[in-house]
């Protein structure tokens, strides 16, 4: 194996599906023991199910089998409960092929847990690093266990059965299927795991001081305030009762098993209380107390260690630094927070990683009466993550959506999957601080330079279906709307007010929202001019006249709604002495309880003590027609992205694997970094994707003689793969007719580069129609990013680029260029030749899977990709290759190591 690779000695603490933790690890020499040990115990039909057989052999040739080193055609690794092992699971490379064989056991004790399903994952990842397509084994007939495991990894990985032997098969790269099996079953463990957290029904609050004002005394009396429906034991070395509760002096007195476990006391001890309660059988814990990983370098290590004890007791941690937990649901009344607003109970669920932040989700959702089902202040987020309370909240009828705040991303990419999939039935708003240019980086490529931080991140929020906000303000404006109104089927909408103005300003933001007023059709027009006479107009804004009546404006919106012609709409009421304000509001909420199919939201002006709701259905209520506009047209951008398919990563053909891996192998044996041109068209050609002939030379003989072979005209570059703007330094030769010029040209390119032997680039003169700029930069963080945009030397210039993170879908290589403001210039611009964008497309697959294959290559920089009828071809091509950490581990559901 390599050294880079991350499972070399790393172990991997994972879930099973009753919610409890496992260690998941490469088989270490000192294993030995604990892997005799789990075969001695085993009974006989668990051995022979694995062995096929019985020999008193057996055991020690399969401990010495697993116990060997690793390399490139074996892989071993086991599972670790409690300090034992419970599992190991291997594969050994067939001689010459790019198959193993498979083998895993597991501990009787340990069925159902899914421990083997765990291991073979893992395992499949390791195998792919290393090369191999498949995994391949046989099973027994009556093995209905190890049958079923198979099953649950590949749909397609069991042939029909020969005598009492069945062969399987399983694949070392995910399909999309596959990867939605390991996100429900990752999702199954994670409620599971979080349930003593989220529906406790005891809990304990060790530093529940004796006085008022501090954080643990404050905490316990909002416990027992909220009217908690569990037991609430306060834990005090010295005092006897605490707000009127029996206190015990330490969580080992408390007469019963505890689920959950709020600290508060100072950092030093958080340890020791940790492991206290893990004795009380506690299996979650919200940590108050600051002084950990948020004070920098001297509190890492600590924090480090209060993860790994709490995982030692099968334990989910909150915190640490954080202001704890409110469940609002009327089975739990859970409010362990020292926030002052408790919020009525809802649908909408919040996660903040900022505690300030939280209490000002929770003051203002009290304000604007939104509802909430859960809030967790996550803090410095040293266990439970955004990732795992998506995955528990996906399957809450009573959470109808999700809203977070986040400052970091502990695995993006697993992120997008989760975050994906709980779109897709509720969804998700976001605001994630740092927008700042700030977190630019600087590189030789174009793409890795136009990849901002930023920029990633609204990619992946776009890929997921996640609605990103700018503030805090427009997340609870949207959460309003997205967690009590329906969803509108399409993007027109009407306006009806009574105030000509703050119509006006409701459609001059409709469009900028991506909404649409359209004019209403002659029919209803004159219906509703002859059902209140005085409407002043009813071109869409509809103005009903400063003076309206609580009947005309029920009849029209009534009315409008059940047109059909519109798919949401606008309120806009202004109070005067001249209208009748309560029977106007109390109009506008009858007509929107006769209309619970349309989306809606009303806007009062100048309406004294103006509610936040307005009828059963609760249609939120804004002072600005902007907020609401701006909300609604959030809410509908959501609700079109559902109705989108997801799209598929489709088979590709062409692709030659083990050359490509040959040759970043070879680079990075030589250290890697920027290659030359033959090198990645060489790479380039592996996957299949289409570039100009180029031939090399490094003399003056060899590049007359290359521009002879290709043909008249020709260009001449130098082949300095570091060097960037070679155009302006005079790098850069085109148009060449003839060996002079050819001669020419070569001398002056040896004069910029200051040596008299340059090596050169020699290639046809080919044009096309628009000039596109397509590349990879792999972020540590976030995985491989993949750019398509406007190219050529103009590209800074332009500046219209579209990004998207892997795995690549055929929805999104179509996206990608559609999203870009010259995608007229690919599709017949004014009579031009339109390109062809389904090889664009196909060729952006092949890109983003030779990354997704690859996270060595750093940055791929194809600048200019020319594209024109009938060609589409990289002319210049720039790979910058490095040794990662980072590869397809990112979608195993893992916990967040310290």
């Amino acid at each position: 194996m390599s050294d880079t690779n991350p499972t070399k000695d790393a172990s991997r603490r994972a879930l099973t599906l009753d919610g409890r933790i496992v260690s998941i690890r490469p088989v270490r020499p000192g294993d030995a023991a604990g892997l005799t040990s789990l075969h001695d115990t085993a009974d006989t039909r668990s051995i022979k199910l694995r062995f096929f057989a019985l020999g008193k052999d057996t055991v020690p040739r399969e401990v010495e089998r697993l116990t060997r080193p690793p390399g490139d055609d074996f892989a071993a690794l086991v599972a670790v409960d409690h300090g034992r092992i419970v599992g190991v699971a291997s594969y050994e490379r067939e001689p010459g092929a790019s198959r193993g064989e498979l083998a895993v056991f597991v501990a009787s004790a340990h069925h159902g847990r899914g421990i083997a399903t765990l291991l073979l994952e893992h395992l499949s990842v390791e195998a792919h690093r290393n090369g191999l397509t498949q995994l391949e084994g046989k099973v027994l007939l009556n093995n209905t266990a190890m049958l079923k495991v198979i099953c649950g990894l590949s749909a397609d990985g069991l042939s029909p059965a020969i005598g009492n032997v069945v062969d399987f098969t399983l694949p070392t790269s995910f399909s999309d299927r596959e990867l939605s099996a390991v996100d429900f079953r990752g999702r199954s463990a994670q409620q599971r795991s979080l349930a003593p957290l989220m529906t406790p029904r005891t809990v304990a609050v060790v530093g529940a001081g004796r006085r008022p004002g501090g954080i643990g005394h404050e905490i316990l009396r909002q416990i027992l305030e909220y009217d908690f429906t569990g037991s609430v034991y306060p834990i005090h070395p010295h005092a006897d009762t605490i707000a009127g509760q029996r206190c015990y002096k330490s969580l080992d007195e408390v007469p019963a098993a505890v689920d959950l476990v709020i600290v508060a006391v100072p950092a030093a001890a958080v340890a020791d209380v940790i492991d206290e309660a893990g004795r009380a059988g506690a299996r979650a814990a919200v940590v108050i107390s600051s002084g950990f990983a948020e004070i920098g370098e001297a509190g890492v290590g600590a924090q480090a260690e209060l993860v790994n004890r709490a995982r030692r007791h099968d334990m989910r941690l909150v915190g640490p630094n954080c202001l704890g937990f409110i469940n609002t649901d009327p089975r739990v009344r859970l409010a362990a927070s020292f926030a002052v607003d408790v919020p009525e109970p809802g649908g909408l669920a919040v996660a903040s990683q900022s505690g300030a932040v939280g209490i000002a989700v929770l003051h203002h959702a009290r304000g604007a009466e939104l509802g909430i089902r859960s809030f967790v202040s996550l803090g410095n987020k040293a266990d439970v993550s955004g990732n795992d309370l998506l995955s528990y909240w996906f399957d809450d009828p009573d959470c109808r959506a999700a809203a977070l705040y986040l400052e970091s991303f502990g695995n993006p990419r697993r992120f997008a999957r989760v975050a994906r999939a709980f779109a897709r039935q509720k969804p998700i708003l976001a605001v994630k601080s740092g927008r700042s240019s700030g977190g630019r980086r600087a590189g030789a490529s174009h793409t890795a330079a136009a990849a901002a931080a930023n920029t990633t991140v609204d990619s992946l929020f776009e890929q997921s279906g996640v609605i990103r906000t700018d503030t805090l303000g427009e997340m609870i404006d949207a959460a309003r709307l997205l967690s009590e109104q329906p969803l509108a089927a399409g993007n027109r909408i009407a306006i009806v007010g009574n105030a000509g103005g703050i119509n006006v300003l409701a459609a001059d933001s409709a469009e900028t929202a991506g909404l649409t007023c359209p004019q209403l059709s002659p029919p209803l027009a004159d219906r509703l001019r002859a059902d209140h006479p005085a409407v002043v107009t009813t071109d869409n804004p509809i103005d009903l006249g400063a003076a309206t009546t609580p009947a005309a404006m029920r009849d029209t919106i009534v009315t409008v709604a059940d047109s059909g012609e519109t798919h949401a709409m606008v309120v806009a009421f202004a109070a005067s002495r001249s209208t009748d304000v309560p029977g106007c509001l109390q109009a506008i909420a009858d007509a929107a309880d006769a209309a619970p199919d349309t989306p809606m939201a009303v806007v009062l002006i100048g309406v004294t003590d103006a509610p936040a709701t307005l009828g059963k259905r609760r249609v939120p209520v804004f002072d600005l027609p902007e907020r609401a506009v701006a909300a609604l047209g959030r809410a509908v951008g959501y609700a079109e992205w559902r109705r989108q398919p997801l799209g598929e990563s489709p088979q590709l053909s062409d692709i030659d694997q083990p050359a490509a891996r040959s040759l970043v192998d070879e680079a990075l044996r030589t250290g890697g970094g920027w290659q030359n041109a033959e090198w990645s068209r060489g790479l380039l050609a592996s996957y299949g994707i289409p570039h100009v002939e180029t031939r090399f030379a490094t003399s003056v003989h060899e590049a007359v003689a290359a521009a002879d072979a290709i043909g008249f005209p020709v260009a001449l570059k130098a082949d300095d793969p570091t060097m960037v703007h070679k155009t302006e330094r005079g790098a850069v030769h085109l148009g060449l007719d003839s060996a002079a010029a050819v001669k020419s040209a070569y001398l002056a390119i040896g004069n910029a580069l200051h040596t008299s032997v340059p090596r050169v680039a020699v290639q046809p003169m080919v044009t096309g129609t628009v000039e596109l700029i397509a590349g990879v930069t792999h972020d540590r963080q976030f995985g491989s990013v993949v750019m398509l945009g406007r190219g050529g030397i103009q590209t800074e210039l332009w500046d219209d680029n579209a990004f998207r993170l892997l795995p690549l879908t055929d929805l999104d290589a179509r996206r990608m260029w559609r999203s870009l403001r010259t995608a007229p210039l690919l599709t017949g611009y004014r009579g031009s030749q339109p390109v062809d964008t389904y090889r664009l497309e196909d060729l952006m697959l092949r890109l983003a899977r030779l990354a997704e294959d690859f996270p060595e290559l750093a940055e791929l920089d194809i600048n200019p990709l020319l594209a024109g009828p009938g060609l589409l071809a990289a002319v210049d091509v720039k790979v910058n290759v490095a040794a990662t950490d980072t590869g397809a581990e990112w979608m195993l559901p893992t916990l967040r190591e310290p």
